[in-house]
């Protein structure tokens, strides 16, 4: 018997969803950072056994959507509630609701295995956690929970063989070998805009779309070209910095996790080009691979 499925992982922004698909698959897959709409993308990571495979699915947090890309970013939810065979429902330790009631009422009425896990308990006491948990077996009856905590990997484990047996039966999705469905110039964008996160503040990381215009692979070294996409002229400047000071330290952060996840020196050259207003522009947002309706 072989049993195949897909796990989805849903929640609001900065809950852990991509530490905990990270931790599952052994691989940075989803960029991580302390701020919210880090994950823009649906992104599997695919973890695979003799007689098994799991396609986990990290999505963006659930926000009320301001723009275009915020529901584009949305649909990807959406489209994770459609097509699950196992839901995970992620909180953390303090948290109440959803930010958009409607995902909340879809999972009460969903008809596959829901998990709700709740993370960062290495945050919290015994007594704080106990009355979490008798609060989501109220909101959400149907739900088996985990405390967790997906950072420190504690309980992972458990849950991951819980999957394992909720798992319906079926041949494999992918090659057993396939880590995700993402092509490597993916990565390298997220990469990039990983280190925009960290490195600005307020509203540039969220006015950034990263494209890879080429990727010349060798034995010994990849080539990359990549643009960073701003919405205005000032963005611009603020990224590219005093005497380019600030990309340059973008470009050294970025080009040392590529060499990590590749296996290889990498040659990294980066751009910035002004975008005008393209995170509400539908033909952008489809060119860089949103969902648009």
């Amino acid at each position: 018997m072989h049993k195949s499925g897909f796990v989805n992982i849903i929640g609001n922004p900065n809950v852990g969803k991509s530490s905990l698909m990270n931790a599952f698959v052994g691989e940075k897959l989803s960029i991580i950072t302390s701020k919210a709409q880090t994950t823009r993308h649906r992104i599997f990571g695919i973890v695979s056994g003799d007689d098994f495979q799991v396609v986990f699915s990290d999505t963006p947090g659930i926000i009320k959507p301001s723009y275009a890309l915020q529901a584009s970013m949305m649909d990807f939810v959406k489209s994770a509630f459609e097509d699950a065979d196992i839901l995970i429902y992620m909180v953390e330790v303090g948290e109440k609701e959803l930010k958009d009631e409607t995902f909340f009422k879809k999972i009460n009425t969903l008809q596959v295995p829901v998990l709700l896990l709740i993370n960062k308990i290495d945050t919290t006491d015994q007594q704080l956690l106990e009355e979490q948990v008798a609060y989501w077996q109220a909101q959400v009856p149907k739900a088996e929970i985990y405390p967790i905590s997906a950072l420190h990997s504690f309980h992972t484990d458990v849950v991951f063989n819980r999957i394992l047996e909720l798992l319906p039966e079926s041949p494999a999705f992918f090659p057993k070998d396939q880590l995700t469905d993402k092509p490597e110039r993916f990565f390298v964008n997220e990469i990039i805009r990983e280190k925009i996160l960290l490195h600005y503040k307020k509203e540039i990381p969220y006015s950034v779309e990263v494209e890879t215009e080429s990727f010349a692979d060798s034995e010994t070294i990849i080539h990359i070209r990549a643009v960073i996409m701003v919405e205005r002229d000032s963005q611009k400047g603020i990224i590219i910095g005093h005497r380019g000071e600030a990309l340059k330290r973008v470009g050294i952060a970025a080009r040392a996790d590529m060499e990590k996840f590749f296996g290889k020196q990498i040659h990294l050259e980066l751009f910035v080009k002004v975008n005008k207003d393209w995170r509400s522009n539908e033909r952008q947002l489809r060119r860089f691979g949103y969902a648009i309706n």
